[in-house]
């Protein structure tokens, strides 16, 4: 007697199938955006430059506002987010405006919030200026860093990267990098990127940075804030993250768009917590 096989097993076994098809699909949609043929893009346009800027400009100047009084020192990160930052959550908002839309380019706005018990300002401060130590804290995205120069609160850092996402690609980046306080509890850093170099065939003898006109436009910017506050016998870190990417080529955007969208959030958690398990140490 032929034996049935169950219905819920039959449409389960479809839900995988079909799950899988589109993890699949959307990986091959991303290899050809990053390494078919005719994918070497070089350098943004300077209309996707001029208005990074602009953004940049607008955001600066809310943070600068923002920093100014112990009243809402931390942007508000949603409902009940004190409650989930102290039950060791993250917040993570996308705050990208859906009606922007550079000229071969994408704009990435992301806000992290988290809650580190026991840590304190001077904590912090001395983490995220210890640049030495962070292909410790921040392995494996940081494979190297050093200061290059510092003045005072401001400083030009180095440090090479590492991003793996189907693929692998290494970055050397440059930052300006700037620190700030509002009193003893509360203070700020400001990072923005000066120079981004895709590096070729990286940790071998044949190692080098592709020229402006090679690259594929994996990252052309990225500026990164950090405002963090110690009360509630904790420390509340915020981090707020705006890249600039190559565009994803026209009938391409259904398969690529939710991993180029899920890169910086998944970056943006990574940092948070390495950052909390490099304070509880």
């Amino acid at each position: 007697m032929r034996r049935t096989r169950p219905r819920r097993n039959v449409q389960s076994m479809k839900r995988q199938r079909n799950t899988t098809s589109r993890k699949f699909c959307a990986i091959c949609g991303l290899i050809l955006l990053i390494a078919g043929p005719g994918s070497l893009v070089g350098e943004p346009p300077p209309a996707a430059i001029s208005a990074f800027n602009t953004y940049i400009g607008i955001l600066e100047a809310r943070l600068a506002q923002q920093h100014r009084s112990q009243a809402g020192y931390l942007a508000p990160a949603g409902p009940d987010a004190d409650a989930k930052l102290r039950r060791g959550e993250f917040v993570v908002e996308r705050l990208t405006p859906s009606s922007t839309n550079l000229p071969g380019a994408l704009l990435h706005h992301w806000r992290g919030t988290a809650f580190a018990p026991g840590a304190t300002a001077a904590d912090f401060e001395r983490l995220i200026r210890d640049f030495a130590d962070y292909p410790r804290h921040f392995s494996p995205a940081v494979l190297k860093a050093k200061v290059l120069s510092q003045e005072d609160d401001r400083l030009q850092a180095w440090m090479r990267v590492r991003q793996k996402h189907v693929i692998t690609v290494v970055m050397d980046t440059t930052y300006d990098v700037s620190f700030g306080r509002l009193d003893s509890h509360r203070g700020y850093s400001i990072s923005r990127s000066t120079r981004i170099a895709e590096i070729d065939l990286a940790g071998t003898a044949s190692e080098r940075a592709l020229t402006s006109s090679e690259e594929h436009g994996f990252l052309w910017r990225l500026n990164t804030y950090w405002t963090y506050e110690e009360r509630d016998g904790g420390l509340y870190m915020q981090i707020e993250s705006i890249s600039l990417t190559r565009s994803i080529p026209r009938g391409l955007g259904w398969a690529v768009q939710p991993f180029i969208e899920s890169i910086p959030r998944e970056s943006l958690e990574f940092t948070l917590q390495s950052t909390c398990n490099a304070l509880r140490k």
